[in-house]
């Protein structure tokens, strides 16, 4: 390793896996073609019945004491990375959250770290990206949503708008993720994370530019959120009360560490706590008071549909 190597800051990969050896040597091969080159890997593997952790072992036994392997919780994938976020022996200036199946762009790391040096270390900052899916094969099919609405507590609160295997976060946020504790019930660990970071005051960078290539299987087509299958899965949730579900996890975790947050991000959480319950007239007419938003007319839509039924 070079002395301008060892200069540069380092970063924690934190990788969980389960049943996914199909895949999971392109991605591990393209974190280890990741330009920046200060990296290490973490990986928590929830208990797989395939070669996952033989994979994993190989990985491990060629990466020169660049690669780590524990055992996960066994309580879903969120508890397995936030398992990781709480280990007290993972260390680094920035950390980023790592899938099994997707295709890192080369530059990924090196381009998330240049924003994140710029945000003083003192303030938490996320870093995340649009995405370029791909099928099972490995052929592009499009590219996920461009949103162009600021990041935001009170976009947040109804949307993730950045996928975890996208996410790059520095140690200041990584603080806010270990106080808030790892034993929360959260839907989603990328979007507790988004929730944490713009409600309590740090920055958010979503980057125009796909720096993902997003493996799409499975139920992986809901997260893509493109097309009418999609979109049709989501409306059934939404009205099967899914979301209403996913908002009330989220509400209850964001009121148990409501003193993290800042005071202008504590009423906006106040007022849609109580919004949730009113009656059906204030519900439609809260939107404009509360500020909630989400990144397109159509998703801004679809909140008013929740509202109406009660499905949020």
């Amino acid at each position: 390793m070079t002395t301008q190597e060892t200069a540069e800051p380092q970063v924690a990969v934190l990788l969980c896996t389960k049943d996914g050896e199909r895949f999971l040597a392109e991605q591990l091969d393209s974190i280890n073609c990741q330009t920046f080159s200060s990296w290490k890997v973490w990986a928590s593997d929830d208990g797989s019945c395939d070669g996952t952790r033989a994979i994993l072992d190989h990985y491990r036994a060629m990466s020169g004491g660049r690669f780590s392997v524990q055992p996960g919780p066994q309580r879903g994938y969120a508890a397995n990375f936030l398992s990781l976020v709480c280990n007290e022996k993972i260390t680094a200036e920035y950390y980023a959250f790592s899938d099994q199946d997707d295709i890192w762009e080369v530059d990924k790391l090196a381009r998330a770290v240049a924003w994140l040096k710029a945000v003083p270390a003192t303030e938490p900052a996320l870093y995340c990206s649009r995405t370029r899916l791909i099928d099972e094969t490995g052929r592009e099919i499009g590219l996920s949503p461009l949103f162009s609405r600021p990041p935001g507590f009170a976009n947040a609160l109804v949307q993730n708008i950045g996928g975890g295997n996208t996410m790059v976060f520095n140690h200041a946020a990584r603080l806010l993720l270990q106080e808030a504790g790892c034993e929360l019930d959260v839907f989603a660990h990328d979007w507790w994370l988004y929730l944490l970071v713009s409600g309590c005051g740090g920055t958010v960078f979503y980057d125009p530019r796909p720096m993902v290539r997003y493996r799409q299987q499975g139920m992986n087509l809901m997260g893509a959120n493109i097309g009418w299958l999609p979109k049709l899965v989501r409306i059934r949730l939404l009205l099967q009360g899914r979301f209403r579900e996913w908002n009330a996890g989220n509400l209850k975790a964001l009121q148990g560490v409501s003193r993290m947050l800042t005071s202008e991000n504590r009423q906006i959480l106040k007022g849609w706590a109580e919004f949730r319950q009113q009656p059906l007239l204030p519900r439609l007419l809260g939107f404009k008071r509360i500020g909630v938003y989400r990144q397109t007319p159509a998703g801004n839509l679809g909140l008013l549909v929740a509202a109406l039924f009660r499905r949020m």
